[in-house]
């Protein structure tokens, strides 16, 4: 998996994702519209269903979990986007405050990091010891064995972006206020040290591929075509058939009751600006 990490050439200027890509907008619905009847076999099937985003930072990620999510209920696309650990979760076994984040039936849970945290900014950076990252790595594949076991559908992607273009967003995101919250501390260092994670995404990805829980790699430097691979692929991966959906009878309004005033005291209203 090294190559794949490492430095590539600049993408062409037509494969860019600020390029247009051929209906683009047209795709995106039509995948909309599917996930909308994922939602309803997922709702009425009670199916459990378990998406992980893992990648280089300013991969992408947030893009695609934002289209997956934009057109589905909250209460069935639950995102897990956990913060650092508190004192009192760093005392905890590592996999607990993830186990908690495990959906129940008829929900669908979207990890943005997840438990890979240990095999990559952890050991980078030094918040957890060698020892108990390889530990981690050698015990991922038998907790998501009994994830899949007990029936749950798990699938996990990660997210590839070249040295130019990751430095081409991170300063686009400097220049750009409304883009600027999204570069963190952290990010910095991983353009810092994109080689020492290059090491340990490569070895991440080889000891915790499986046949019950593989790895699937996005190429996202053009991220209009990450998003359609990547959204697709998920549809494809899941087995839901579409559920018929029985429109409501509304009937007929109910009548203004005779006695009924308008209140005009006055209230607050919102200034017109537009």
């Amino acid at each position: 998996m090294g190559r794949k990490h490492g430095k590539a050439e600049a993408a062409p200027a037509e494969e860019r994702s600020d390029d247009k890509v051929n209906d683009y907008s047209g795709q995106m619905e039509k995948l909309a519209v599917e996930l909308a009847h994922l939602q309803a076999w997922v709702k009425k099937s009670g199916a459990r269903i378990v998406l992980i985003f893992e990648g280089r930072d300013a991969a992408g990620k947030g893009g695609i979990i934002k289209r997956l999510t934009e057109r589905v209920s909250p209460r069935v696309f639950r995102i897990a986007a956990l913060p650092a650990p508190s004192d009192r979760e760093k005392t905890q076994m590592y996999m607990q405050r993830y186990i908690a984040k495990l959906p129940a039936g008829g929900e669908v849970v979207i990890f943005d990091r997840s438990w890979y945290n240990r095999g990559g900014v952890d050991r980078v950076m030094g918040f957890c010891s060698e020892k108990a990252a390889r530990r981690f790595l050698e015990l991922a594949p038998r907790f998501e064995a009994t994830i899949v076991e007990s029936g749950t559908i798990l699938l996990k992607y990660f997210l590839t972006v070249s040295e130019d273009e990751q430095e081409r967003r991170f300063r686009r995101r400097i220049d750009d206020p409304v883009r600027q919250w999204k570069l963190s501390p952290m990010d910095v260092e991983s353009y810092r040290k994109w080689w020492d994670y290059s090491l340990a995404y490569d070895e991440m990805l080889r000891m915790t591929d499986s046949e019950h829980a593989p790895w699937w790699i996005v190429p996202s430097d053009d991220k209009k075509r990450a998003r359609i691979n990547c959204i697709s692929h998920i549809l494809q991966s899941i087995p839901y058939e579409r559920v018929k959906f029985d429109p409501p009878n509304l009937g007929k309004r109910q009548k203004r009751p005779s006695d009924y005033i308008e209140d005009t005291s006055p209230r607050r209203v919102v200034p017109k600006v537009a």
